[in-house]
């Protein structure tokens, strides 16, 4: 079962909490009794909203492959160095 979002808990604890007092007060009951069925009244209207916040969308994730090994182009190897002749310390003319 997905856990609940921010979203749907704060409008269903906000729910119960208004449509409790406001119930309360519209009632003007003061009987356990009546006061009990405002509060489950009121939890089931809270479960009501919760349940139907809309959940947003999981986009789907992009797969990244690999290209296949004829697409990947070969390394370029380094160029040769000149071969270098040794210098003698003895000047020819």
């Amino acid at each position: 079962m997905p856990r609940p979002t921010a979203a749907q808990l704060a409008y269903g604890s906000l729910t119960v909490i208004a449509s409790t007092l406001a119930m309360l007060l519209l009632s003007q009951t003061s009987s356990g009794a009546g006061i009990g069925v405002i509060a489950v009244a009121a939890l089931v209207l809270g479960l009501l909203v919760a349940l139907t916040v809309p959940v947003p969308k999981r986009t789907p994730t992009v797969v990244r492959r690999s290209a296949p090994a004829s697409r990947v182009a070969a390394p370029v190897p380094a160029a040769p160095e000149p071969v270098r002749q040794p210098t003698s310390g003895v000047t020819s003319r």
